[in-house]
């Protein structure tokens, strides 16, 4: 397929190694003798016409910052089909041939509103620290965001051990364990609560409470940390801080990480993933690819249709859900 022009935007929330995927896109494209323009704010660049030339000095030194240089944002009148069709008018008005969308679920649901109005490509990259694209083994993003929780743990088990205390952080995810699960695993979490496993608040409190008891009994220490998801806990987490206290007799302290998770520099395997998906994009561009997602399975990159990803919720891994369940048992 013949591309002169090739447009990128970052839709939804932040994720380290964006800036990355929008580097090895403008590369790749220019190596290809393609012109590049950035959409800023999402969609809703798209919509006000907000747009500016990428190349070769413009992603220069990017790879390491966090961040979108783009900006990104949510765009509530993409759902509506005038709108989208506005965008169409704007695309084909700046002679774009090609357009690649660095986001989540939600921003690949505008990829797929704007294929039915637009015949040229339209390539979705998995950019998300929650890890929950179906047809991806991983999204920019997640290894950083695991890797600030399980820094962000590692001080709290210092401080929980020295005044013997209970602990609850709380981690991004929405509706996604991933990072509660991995991170727990990876900082030797004594508990974790997650939205794919979790049954009431009272049966998940009895198991708190048991799990705790028997770590007094071999251990004879208090310290316990407990990692939840954000949203997870119904009437909110406090409830649950307050429900702990008052029932074990030990002082408990809440750790809310929220958007630290999003911030810092990409940790290498995010920066080498938003280099292999940008790259891999802009060669199915090229192929004339519509609605697809470019994705990593088994280390290799995957093209992956856009309608099968979205009718699916991937799973976690029960390996390392058992794991974590044995691990802490043993603790």
């Amino acid at each position: 397929m013949s591309i002169k022009k090739l447009a990128v935007l970052t839709s939804g929330g932040d994720a380290p190694g964006m800036n990355a995927a929008i580097r090895a896109i403008v590369l790749s494209a220019e190596s290809h003798g393609i012109k590049v323009i950035g959409f800023k704010h999402g969609y809703n660049g798209l919509l006000k016409n907000e747009w500016i030339k990428l190349n070769r000095a413009v992603v220069y030194n990017l790879i390491q910052r966090g961040g979108t240089i783009l900006h990104s944002a949510r765009c509530e009148k993409f759902k509506h089909d005038e709108h989208v069709q506005s965008a169409v008018k704007n695309l084909e008005a700046l002679d774009v041939d090609g357009l690649i969308v660095i986001g989540g679920d939600g921003s690949f649901k505008g990829v797929q509103a704007l294929q039915k109005y637009w015949d040229k490509s339209v390539i979705g990259v998995p950019g998300t620290i929650d890890n929950d694209i179906v047809g991806t083994d991983y999204t920019i993003g997640y290894h950083t965001a695991i890797q600030t929780a399980v820094e962000s743990l590692d001080k709290v088990r210092d401080t929980a051990e020295a005044f013997e205390r209970i602990f609850v952080v709380d981690v991004m995810g929405r509706h996604a364990g991933f990072i509660a699960l991995n991170s727990a695993l990876a900082a030797g979490a004594d508990h974790v609560l997650l939205p794919e496993t979790f049954t009431t608040a009272a049966e998940e409190l009895v198991k708190i409470l048991d799990k705790l008891e028997k770590r007094r009994k071999n251990n004879a220490s208090s310290s316990h940390i407990i990692v939840i998801t954000e949203n997870l806990w119904p009437g909110g987490v406090n409830i649950l801080v307050d429900s702990l206290q008052g029932e074990s007799g030990v002082d408990v302290r809440l750790l809310t990480l929220g958007h630290v998770q999003r911030g810092g520099s990409p940790v290498w395997q995010d920066r080498i993933l938003a280099t292999k998906l940008g790259t891999y994009a802009v060669e199915l561009a090229l192929e004339g690819k519509k609605a697809v997602m470019a994705g990593i399975q088994h280390r290799y990159p995957a093209a992956v249709s856009l309608d099968d990803a979205s009718i699916q919720r991937k799973a976690l891994n029960h390996y390392s859900l058992s794991m974590q369940d044995k691990i802490t048992l043993l603790a």
